[in-house]
């Protein structure tokens, strides 16, 4: 069981992309279970991720306070702005515009920690950086979407942070108190957690593309492109100021992998909730979140590979 686990987990990136094409092609299945599902399965998925997490995780914010501040920096800078400005450069309409912003403006996704982990980056700073910017999200995921989103459409903002004060950090709150409170208990669990994660992920994939293949396939290769390059910007402009602040590699590695990454599940969660008045919304995070597994795959693979050289 523990192989089967680890392999899932080892190829997240190929699962997410396979029920992403099934779902498109085939999505009756998937429109059984409505979207009301989604914050629930991420809920779930932040549970684990609070499961996971130790007090020694945090000691790393305190050890290392400029390493992971300036992951965080980067994450809610670099992410955001680069959401913005390629969404004024392709003239995205304001639906659109609006998703790719949301996704800009959430945490580091818990993938984040998988894909450095095979990447052989700096898993504790990757561990300590998404556990920071997820506190941080209730706070910072809405005032970011109201500064940035909030001249095209009305952005609900103390509504959005209460929808992630819910979907993402009463779960953790959870996880980590049975953590600590039954430690025999999650000892048993752990092994099975990244794959357990995964398949949530790909189950949240594959309903968001459901319910949204017809206005998936009728907006355009453009939005694809835009997430696409939203995704290369994070990974790469992490790494180079990574570079730029004279960060060993196992830390570049881990600051462009957390920066990159975002918790797209949790802007197609927002979406769903606040901007249902936009459809289309929903959209970058779909696409999200797939790419970005299929591109952090990529980018483990060629770390490890450098590594290993």
């Amino acid at each position: 069981m523990k192989s089967l686990c680890d392999f899932i987990a080892r190829w997240m990136g190929l699962l997410v992309l396979a029920v992403a094409v099934a779902a498109v092609a085939f999505p009756a299945p998937w429109l059984h279970v409505g979207t009301w599902a989604i914050s629930p399965m991420l809920g779930l998925i932040m549970f684990g991720m609070g499961l996971t997490l130790r007090w020694t995780d945090f000691r790393v914010v305190f050890s290392r306070p400029r390493d992971v501040l300036t992951g965080c920096l980067l994450q809610f800078t670099v992410m955001p702005l680069t959401a913005w400005l390629l969404t004024w450069l392709f003239r995205l309409p304001t639906d659109l515009a609006v998703g790719v912003v949301l996704v800009g403006c959430c945490p580091g996704g818990t993938a984040s920690n998988v894909i450095t982990y095979l990447a052989r980056g700096d898993l504790a700073l990757s561990v300590g950086m998404t556990a920071t910017s997820t506190l941080l999200a209730p706070l910072l995921t809405p005032l970011l979407t109201w500064l940035l989103a909030g001249q095209m459409v009305e952005v609900d903002a103390l509504g959005m942070l209460c929808s992630i004060l819910y979907v993402v950090i009463a779960p953790i709150l959870a996880g980590f108190l049975i953590q600590h409170y039954l430690p025999a208990f999650t000892r048993r669990m752990v092994d099975y957690l990244p794959a357990f994660s995964s398949l949530m992920i790909a189950s949240v994939v594959g309903i968001i593309v459901a319910h949204s293949a017809d206005r998936l396939l009728t907006g355009g290769l453009l939005v694809v492109l835009v997430v696409v390059l939203h995704n290369l910007c994070g990974l790469s402009i992490g790494y180079a100021m990574g570079c730029l602040l004279g960060l060993s590699h196992p830390k570049r590695t881990a600051v462009a992998i957390e920066v990159g990454m975002q918790n797209s599940g949790l802007a197609s969660s927002l979406a769903t909730i606040h901007f249902a008045a936009f459809p289309l919304a929903t959209i970058p995070g779909a696409i999200f979140s797939v790419w970005h597994n299929i591109s952090g795959a990529l980018v483990a693979h060629f770390f490890a590979s450098r590594e290993k050289k």
